[in-house]
């Protein structure tokens, strides 16, 4: 396989008062991330920071076509990206050591790091 550099076409950031930015998501509209307390959604367009709903946001950021999906802890929160609010909460197949989220075949799909697993939550 023959490797070559990307090229950068646009960077955001840094942030003002975000420390990481854990997970990614686009919503057909919006780039959502997660940046520990808060998801912070932006205009991919222009740069700037659209909304930002506060709530755990520590990893794998995902979204449904209609809901974001947020790795938290120990938990993965299902929530309104309109009101903002967790519409509901199952527990992490990691135990607080998943790294990454997806969605995808009308399922999540939760990664962790270290254990190197890949789980399928219905």
């Amino acid at each position: 396989m023959k490797r070559s550099a990307a090229e950068i076409v646009r960077e955001y950031g840094p942030f003002p008062g975000v420390d990481s930015v854990n997970g990614l998501t686009y919503d057909g509209e919006r780039v959502w991330f997660a940046a520990g307390d808060r998801l912070i959604a932006l205009d991919p367009a222009s740069g700037k920071t659209l909304r930002t709903i506060d709530v755990a946001a520590h990893a794998g950021t995902a979204f449904d076509g209609k809901h974001l999906f947020q790795i938290a802890e120990d938990r993965i929160q299902k929530i309104d990206p309109k009101t903002g609010r967790v519409l509901a909460t199952i527990p992490a197949p990691g135990g607080g050591r998943d790294s990454g989220l997806a969605w995808a075949e009308g399922t999540l799909w939760v990664g962790q790091d270290r254990a190197r697993k890949i789980h399928q939550v219905d």
